[in-house]
């Protein structure tokens, strides 16, 4: 069950001027559910991505990478469920390509402005019959008002559809932003088994775009992790469509790049966040915040190494205030002139460990009464500098092994 994660409602979902979607059923790993989402952007709209560092990216990866560095427009997005196409070779893109041709042809597109997508199981693949016979179900069931129905379309083992939206005012209009996201495993930074698909009417420069999908993805999916494992199909995509009339945002460090940027980071930090809530057998949710590093690097290199631990996750779901591995985490974290004797660790409000070991004050008590709640803080100050980073991450329960032994079944 997800910790502290309720389903998007729909009607809190705002449309996008500019974008639709739809769904179908067409039977890619499983009957009864929809599993095939197309999305159609529109004309003159601006699609920037990040994709995982996998060096095993699955063959939509490959595709997509190709196409946004073309010169064609994206004018469509198509994800199936179920099947990764990874791990498939030749045969594997080939299917991807093919899906793109059949997306294009259904809303008189080039193949290759679509961009592809899937998820599901590695190294078999798609059943090219099913998925192209579903297509025009999906186109024909096109809407503005989309959002929330494929927000489920493209879940795997997620147990909750994962949505959001949010609007500023920029240079006096109102700009919205929607966005939708899948994962629930094979989740940690560098992208995670994750899809994510965030949408503005905002209009934006199209090398000002490409930096604001890697500053959001940076300080957002990027920076969760559910198993350590880095995934072969993460893809996270931010469309602008320029239909709210807006002057054309240009220049990372200008003020309407700034307050668009914050406004698509918090909806991808809500929709990542939500990730983690929904981790596979997840029953905690934990925020890692370090502080006081040289760099941002060597706070997310610490981030990563305490949420990564078996061993500290397993500590949490058990509610056991086992300060040696987090602190044996800290130390694994890669910083070769770490000061022992200045990290400082505290578990919410309560400092545990300070001059290189536990602090006075500390009781086991104490420790207890913090880790019981379903969401933790854990906050290390590493005492090299000024800056900092966060990471949230879940822990490990029983349910975990169980989802995973029976994924394929």
């Amino acid at each position: 069950m997800a910790v502290n994660l309720d389903p998007p409602r729909a009607e809190n979902l705002l449309t996008i001027a500019g974008v639709r979607l739809g769904a179908a059923e067409a039977g890619i790993r499983k009957k009864g559910r929809k599993d095939l989402l197309v999305v159609e952007i529109a004309e003159g709209s601006r699609v920037a991505g990040v994709f995982t560092r996998n060096r095993y990216c699955a063959a939509p990866v490959t595709v997509c990478r190709d196409h946004l560095a073309g010169e064609a427009r994206i004018r469509a997005i198509v994800v199936n469920t179920g099947i990764a196409n990874a791990g498939t070779g030749e045969a594997g893109l080939a299917n991807a390509r093919a899906t793109c041709v059949a997306v294009g042809e259904a809303l008189g597109a080039q193949a290759r402005s679509v961009l592809p997508f899937s998820t599901g199981v590695i190294m078999e693949h798609l059943p090219m019959d099913r998925l192209v016979a579903g297509i025009p179900a999906a186109v024909g069931a096109l809407r503005a008002d989309g959002w929330a129905e494929a927000a489920a379309a493209i879940m795997t083992t997620d147990t909750v559809p994962k949505a959001v939206s949010r609007q500023a005012v920029i240079d006096g209009v109102t700009i919205t932003v929607t966005g939708i996201a899948k994962g629930a495993g094979m989740i940690q930074p560098n992208m995670a088994t994750m899809l994510g698909f965030i949408a503005t009417d905002a209009a934006v420069g199209h090398d000002t775009l490409e930096d604001m999908v890697r500053h959001v993805a940076d300080r957002s999916f990027n920076a969760v992790t559910v198993d350590g494992d880095t995934s072969t199909n993460d893809s996270f995509v931010l469309i602008a469509t320029g239909r709210a009339g807006n002057p054309r945002i240009v220049g990372e460090g200008t003020a309407e790049f700034t307050r668009l940027a914050e406004c698509v980071l918090e909806v991808a930090q809500i929709l990542s966040q939500a990730i983690v809530r929904d981790g596979e057998g997840a029953t905690k949710f934990m925020t890692i915040a370090v502080e006081g590093g040289a760099t941002r690097e060597e706070c997310m290199r610490v981030g990563k190494s305490i949420a990564h631990s078996p061993l500290v996750k397993t500590a949490f779901f058990a509610s056991d205030p086992n300060l040696g591995r987090i602190l044996c985490a800290v130390g694994n974290a890669g910083i070769a002139d770490l000061d022992p004797a200045k990290v400082t660790l505290h578990l919410g409000d309560v400092l545990v460990a300070e001059k290189g070991g536990r602090a006075a004050a500390y009781t086991e008590e104490q420790g207890k009464a913090v880790m019981a709640p379903a969401e933790i803080t854990v906050r290390v100050g590493l005492g090299r500098g000024v800056e900092s980073a966060t990471v949230w991450t879940c822990d490990f329960s029983y349910d975990y092994v169980k989802i995973n032994a029976d994924y394929r079944s």
